[in-house]
């Protein structure tokens, strides 16, 4: 089944000379799709939303035919052809300005038009991108309002504050103690502790979409496509005894818990005297450039050649070239712990067997550890962006600035107004309330044509 949209001002006329007649509202009809000559392109179903009860606030008629590409071109080419003809009734184009969309402009209708807000219109495009069940649900639920209303609260509180500052700042001979008698130092830390609580909830609607990518470092031999494939549950990498078979980066999507882990495999690294040739020099390279772009980096050890001087050395070099900037990325994972005694020092580093997947539910955990993640598909998460997060940031910023002038004897409450008046503004940038025009183009820009 293939589907066929078009959205404008009255599209009665055009209704007709597609379906033969005028159709009742939200009624699905089966019918003749007919073009110029009458005669049937197909038989499908045509259905008519007058306006406002559409997605795009538009009338809408959709046509519904079988999916061919050769017949949905042919439908749509009779829909501008059918546009562009001289309705007999009023001896004008039917709907002479009709066009094909473009990406996104049903959503970017339905927002300009009321029916979504811009949080709500992003996860229309989250939930077809939707990479994981979890993910899914939780974009229905943005979708659905959850994130915006959040969003709308703190915003309402925030205005409610802004009003009592500026009536104040509007009449000062009543002189009024607005800080005490108005509680504003108590209403800005419960704002701020609402909005630390959504920023939160953010962070996590962030990860959950966009995931986080993890990249499988050390030395040949020590693992790396062995613990690629053990998380992956496939044989996507080249496992052999020979050291530097890994000679370019593999990746593979994995799910832990709902959130899509991005997972690289990367040739070894060692020194640029022992690769062999070029090839695995260039590997190496870019081994290093995955590593610096990482979220989170698993340095895997070899348990099994603890203790042999050149092997020490190697992992020295790579610790050291990772830097102690890098600690809060970097998971010490030690591998082969089936084939030694327990009594082998593993320094406090996650202890593993790729072989046996003894240790592989830590590793796990510990990598969604790593990214912040602690909340439960369960716990009604919604979907969330990047510029959401900072977003919310800026404001939170910009509240708690106000909250320390609110803390000062005599608090320049001009001052203090402005603080609220960018947090407030920040906070209108996630639902579209205060949007520029490349913003808009940005959002909508990625959608696929149709939606």
């Amino acid at each position: 089944m293939g589907i066929l949209r078009v959205s404008g001002r009255d599209l009665t006329a055009l209704t007709e000379a597609i379906a033969g007649s005028r159709l009742g509202p939200r009624v699905a009809h089966y019918l003749a799709l007919r073009d110029a000559h009458g005669e049937a392109i197909d038989q499908g179903l045509a259905i008519h939303f007058p306006a406002p009860h559409s997605y795009t606030g538009e009338d809408v008629l959709e046509l519904q035919a079988h999916g061919g590409p050769v017949v949905l071109q042919l439908l749509l080419a009779r829909c501008l052809e059918a546009a562009a003809e001289t309705d007999p009734a009023t001896r004008r184009p039917r709907l002479p300005h009709l066009r094909l969309a473009q990406p996104g402009e049903f959503t970017q209708r339905a927002f300009l038009n009321g029916k979504l807000d811009l949080a709500q219109a992003e996860a229309v495009a989250d939930l077809i991108d939707a990479g994981t069940e979890a993910a899914a649900r939780s974009a229905t639920r943005s979708l659905g309002g959850a994130f915006s209303r959040e969003v709308e609260a703190l915003a309402t509180h925030i205005v409610e504050l802004r009003t009592l500052v500026e009536a104040t700042l509007d009449f000062p001979e009543e002189e009024i103690d607005f800080l005490e008698r108005a509680d504003a130092r108590g209403r800005l830390a419960a704002i701020v502790t609402a909005l630390a609580a959504v920023l939160e909830r953010t962070r996590q609607g962030a990860l959950l979409r966009e995931g986080m990518t993890v990249v499988l470092a050390g030395q040949p031999n020590v693992g790396k496509s062995s613990l690629l494939n053990a998380l992956a549950g496939a044989e996507l990498a080249i496992v052999t005894p020979i050291a530097g078979t890994t000679r370019d980066k593999i990746g593979q999507t994995i799910q832990i818990e709902g959130v899509p882990v991005h997972v690289v495999d990367t040739a070894g690294l060692r020194g640029e005297a022992q690769a062999e040739g070029e090839i695995e020099r260039i590997g190496i390279a870019r081994s290093w450039d995955e590593i610096e772009r990482a979220d989170a980096v698993i340095f895997l050890h070899d348990l099994t050649r603890a203790g042999e001087p050149g092997y020490e050395a190697g992992d020295t070099a790579i610790a050291a070239r990772l830097g102690l900037s890098e600690a809060c990325r970097v998971l010490h994972v030690f591998n082969k712990s089936d084939a030694v005694p327990p009594g082998i020092d593993s320094g406090g580093g996650l202890r593993l067997s790729v072989r046996t997947g003894a240790g592989l539910n830590a590793l796990r955990r510990a990598l969604l550890d790593r990214a912040g993640w602690h909340a439960s598909p369960d716990e009604g998460v919604f979907i969330a962006r990047t510029r959401h997060v900072l977003a919310l940031q800026r404001s939170a910023v910009h509240l708690e600035q106000a909250r320390a002038l609110a803390a000062q004897a005599g608090a320049a409450l001009d001052l203090l107004a402005e603080e609220l008046r960018l947090a407030h503004g920040a906070l209108g940038e996630i639902t579209g309330a205060f949007s520029a025009d490349d913003l808009l183009g940005e959002i909508f820009g990625r959608f696929c044509i149709g939606k």
